[in-house]
């Protein structure tokens, strides 16, 4: 694994120089390395990861909730498959069903037909799932997936009609595979980054957690905490901050080093 730490925006008044930190695979290395460590695609050919506050359910940990049964009732009806993306006819059908949502929940343009066919023509998709209302005769949702059996599945674009708003479809959608992909006894289901209360949905299942920058974490009042801080003037890091420190390791930096995935020897 390659190391590249690409300059961000510096406050000298607060000494904060911070960098975005890339990872490139080297020879043999394959993609749950990165995924494990806390880092999510940033080339639709994996071929350079990018470090963030990611989010995945812990598989082995889940089982389904009194919500998340819920959520699940009220799709009842709604057939769902996986497909491998070899197999997946991306034909006009599909593309104006996907721009038809992008335009809508993203804004027109945003996702535009050549972006949206090298989503489907790219290593991040390896498989889809297809979701079909079978008494309505009509396909109302698919997510694009990425799968490195059996640690990594990532849940990536998620595409679907909005007229099934009402009965949570996205949210079932989700924790269709959430509960799919633990039934196949894969190690993690990974969901994108939370830096937002309007992500918080993905931390609703049990065996949840984020990457804090040092390790994993299943404290939600943390996670909390930090979405909070991202809100107000920052003025020092965040392992610099004793309000931090104290709140989720008793004042002792030692544990998050202790808990660290990173180790570099330079010898």
């Amino acid at each position: 694994m390659k190391l590249l730490f690409s300059e961000a925006a510096p406050d000298y008044t607060h000494y904060i120089f911070p960098y975005a930190i890339w990872a490139l695979p080297e020879a043999e290395e394959q993609p749950h390395l990165f995924f494990e460590k806390g880092f999510l695609p940033s080339s639709k050919n994996l071929d350079r990861f990018y470090l963030c506050r990611s989010v995945r359910v812990a598989l082995r940990e889940f089982s389904p909730s009194s919500e998340n049964r819920r959520v699940m009732r009220k799709c009842a009806d709604i057939s769902f498959q996986l497909i491998p993306r070899e197999n997946f006819k991306f034909n006009d059908h599909w593309r104006e069903f996907c721009l038809k949502y992008a335009n809508i929940k993203f804004g027109n343009e945003t996702m535009t037909t050549q972006r949206l066919d090298n989503l489907f023509n790219s290593k991040i998709t390896s498989h889809l799932l297809l979701f079909r209302d079978d008494a309505a005769g009509r396909d109302v949702g698919l997510v694009t997936l990425f799968l490195e059996p059996p640690q990594v599945a990532q849940y990536y674009y998620a595409f679907y009609d909005l007229d099934y708003h009402r009965r949570n479809l996205g949210m079932f959608m989700m924790t269709a595979a959430v509960d799919s992909f633990a039934k196949e006894k894969f190690d993690c289901i990974y969901l994108g980054s939370c830096y937002s209360q309007n992500a918080l949905y993905k931390t609703q299942f049990a065996g949840a957690e984020f990457f804090n920058g040092a390790c994993w974490s299943r404290n939600l009042d943390e996670l909390k905490y930090l979405i909070h801080r991202g809100t107000q003037p920052i003025t020092q890091h965040l392992f610099e901050a004793e309000d931090y420190q104290h709140q989720f390791y008793d004042g002792d930096l030692g544990k998050l080093i202790g808990n660290s995935v990173f180790s570099l020897d330079l010898r």
